[in-house]
């Protein structure tokens, strides 16, 4: 992961990313770029099957990692100019004249050999000046033709560019020196960094999109500045420190948003990124069948697939129909995938009633696949509850040709008694015509556990 340098912007969806979530963010980040935004799409966890499908399918690589939003110390980092051990002090000292009186000695290997600083520098005159037989006939110049090595402080603390500044704060106080190596994960020379930039590390700029509850969001978020949101599900938005620009609005999927901005700026996203957008809102609202879709979502697929089915692009014989059907198949069954994947893929966490539960799906062709696996799944999704300290978990296995589900409980819940589905003899509930979480089963949910 980058840092925050020239005022980047990450782009980011949800955690258990799906791949309107992935796709939210990725066409919003490239139309933020042709506005002459510094904006990165940025993922907060693992890709799904679906997703993964879909990338590699059209040709687009993933976007960057991005777990949580504690600042790292790529964000503080200094490229300065550098001398090797052997160089004369002379040029060494002419680059702690232009840095504020700092110069790195990094080795043949590009690895930090030592750090000039002005008590290092004094240092060396006492022992040299101090130690010389003839000091006081001593010129400067036979001083700044030794090698910088004889100048240099080799216990400066080094960091990682892509580790946490939080976690070596406490390192960090205890130090009485100003200055600290940066490397990579190789150990080479990435920078240097000030204690008072430590100290007050600028914040990552954060764009939502696809979610809007901190439950949901990458790790640390309350040390970035979330500047805007794009979403499509219920309110449960996190505060921020100003005003930002919030869209929340009831259509089938983000990409749905995305490409309405896309439009409203008078672009075509490029073949690619269309069919991106294009599966994100096909998946999102199972090629346009769920209760989810609005007249918006149809349109958008009809113009995403306009920039999408051309000449020369991987979708070129695709209608929205045979794309969809490719993209849906891509994420479902449950024989080839663990089950432990199955019930963490797609799970979002809630906390209503006074409960903390986690509702994760998972499509398939069949429900018939839900009765060769249940034992299986109902074992992971109670090894996830307990990993999570959830009170229950639940998983919705979705029929995505019949257009029903079957719920999985963790346990028999009391105030779930009120949930409006038969109940079967292996404890699951049968959900005909039930395909959405976020429109049909969570509302039923919160019903039930409010009583």
């Amino acid at each position: 992961m980058s840092g925050t340098k020239n005022n980047a912007i990450y782009v980011v969806g949800h955690i258990n990313p799906d791949t309107d979530s992935i796709a939210a963010a990725m066409g919003y980040a490239w139309l933020l770029q042709d506005q002459g935004q510094n904006a990165i799409a940025a993922r907060a966890g693992h890709l799904n099957p679906q997703t993964t499908w879909v990338l590699a399918h059209l040709g687009i690589e993933q976007p960057t990692l991005l777990t949580d939003a504690s600042p790292r110390f790529a964000a503080i980092s200094h490229r300065l100019n550098v001398a090797t051990p052997e160089h004369p002090l002379r040029e060494v000292w002419s680059i702690a004249n232009r840095t504020g009186g700092v110069a790195p000695i990094v080795d043949s290997e590009g690895k930090p050999y030592g750090l000039v600083t002005v008590i290092s520098l004094f240092d060396f005159l006492s022992r040299t000046v101090g130690s010389h037989p003839r000091r006081e006939e001593m010129r400067i110049g036979e001083l700044m033709d030794m090698p910088g090595r004889e100048a240099v402080d080799t216990t400066v603390p080094q960091f990682q560019a892509n580790s946490r500044i939080r976690d070596a704060l406490n390192r960090i106080l205890r130090e009485e020196r100003t200055e600290f190596w940066v490397i990579d994960e190789t150990g080479r020379y990435v920078g240097i960094c000030r204690h008072r930039e430590a100290l007050n590390p600028p914040r990552m700029q954060l764009i939502l999109v696809d979610h809007n509850e901190p439950g949901q969001a990458i790790g640390s978020i309350d040390e970035a500045d979330i500047i805007e949101i794009v979403d499509h599900h219920r309110l449960g938005n996190p505060s921020t420190r100003t005003p930002i620009r919030f869209t929340v609005d009831v259509v089938g999927s983000t990409s749905t948003l995305i490409s309405e901005r896309i439009n409203d700026a008078g672009l075509s996203a490029p073949p690619e990124l269309a069919g991106l957008l294009l599966a994100g809102v096909l998946s999102d609202t199972l090629i346009l069948t769920s209760p989810t879709t609005t007249p918006r979502d149809h349109e958008a697929a009809e113009r995403l697939g306009r920039w999408a089915f051309v000449v020369g692009s991987p979708l070129a014989k695709e209608t929205v129909q045979s794309y969809g059907e490719k993209v849906i198949s891509s994420g479902t069954g449950l024989a080839t995938r663990e089950p432990e994947d199955i019930v963490s893929a797609d799970l979002k966490l809630y906390e209503e009633a006074g409960m903390n539960f986690g509702v994760a799906q998972v499509e398939v062709t069949s429900l018939v696949e839900l009765d060769e696996h249940h034992d299986q799944l109902k074992d992971a999704l109670i090894k996830l509850r307990d990993s999570k300290g959830l009170d229950f978990a639940v998983l919705m296995v979705t029929d995505v040709v019949r257009g029903s589900s079957r719920l999985l409980l963790t346990s028999d819940v009391p105030r779930l008694g009120g949930l409006p589905y038969p109940k079967l003899p292996d404890g699951t509930f049968r959900m005909p015509g039930v395909v959405s979480r976020k429109k049909q089963l969570l509302p039923a949910l919160l019903s039930a556990l409010e009583g």
